[in-house]
């Protein structure tokens, strides 16, 4: 390989990765989220039946 196709590949793999790292940040925050929310749910869905015993 030529030097200057390396030096390119350098340049452009960070510029090519950023958003791409971006995207699956705000995929696993939102599975995050998600998880979360469900978990909280299922707390609180036993102790509403609880309650109406």
């Amino acid at each position: 390989m030529e030097w200057q196709l390396i030096v390119a590949l350098v340049v452009m793999v960070p510029v090519i990765m950023l958003p791409v790292a971006f995207v699956w940040y705000l995929n696993l925050g939102g599975i995050l989220a998600a998880v979360r929310r469900a978990r909280a749910a299922e707390k609180a869905r036993p102790a509403a039946d609880t309650k109406a015993a």
